[in-house]
């Protein structure tokens, strides 16, 4: 009975299988895709692939600045952390400016000019505080991920071996040179 229950789980399994396939066909060939970009099921190993990079990355590895940043990973994640943080106080801020834009089309010209002049030295003082955020945070990332590492060489490091007496008690390996002197009268 437990035969026939493996085989009725494989055969369902193959059923999956192959409607997933299908699914996934289906959809590619719908799909605007690339032909390299698309997955792939049936790989060798049977693990699902994507296509080759993407050409704008590979070529901003080629720069130097992304040389520069490959060989600095701490800057390359502050900035990414950096980057991150300021989408959200830039993208407020050209909000702004397109608002009194569309202000001073109906001729507030005054006005846009002192909202942009007080918003842009606010956006620049929002990101000086963002960027020593993010130094400090990915610093501190950068730390506890040292000190995690550490303890976890530390507590799953072998051990030094003991070494039996002759009483049978375990004791640690010592010389027997390492007793002359201390009682000496």
């Amino acid at each position: 009975m437990a035969k026939e229950e493996l085989r009725s789980i494989s055969r369902n399994l193959q059923e999956l299988q192959k409607k997933l396939s299908l699914l996934i066909d289906s959809f590619q060939n719908n799909s605007k895709l690339p032909q390299h970009s698309r997955i792939s099921l049936d790989s060798d190993d049977g693990v699902s692939r994507l296509g080759s990079a993407s050409s704008e990355v590979v070529a901003f590895m080629k720069s130097p600045v992304g040389q520069y940043l490959d060989r600095h990973p701490f800057l390359a994640f502050t900035l990414l952390v950096f980057i991150v943080m300021s989408a959200v106080p830039v993208g407020f801020f050209l909000l702004i400016v397109m608002l009194t834009s569309l202000a001073a089309l109906l001729g507030v010209i005054i006005l846009e000019g002192l909202v942009i002049a007080v918003g842009g030295l606010s956006l620049l003082c929002i990101l000086c505080g963002l960027g020593f955020v993010s130094l400090i945070m990915s610093g501190m990332m950068i730390a506890s991920y040292v000190v995690v590492s550490s303890l976890i060489n530390y507590w799953f490091s072998p051990r030094p071996l003991t070494q039996q007496n002759t009483n049978g008690d375990f004791l640690p390996a010592m010389k027997s040179a390492d007793f002359e002197g201390l009682y000496q009268e």
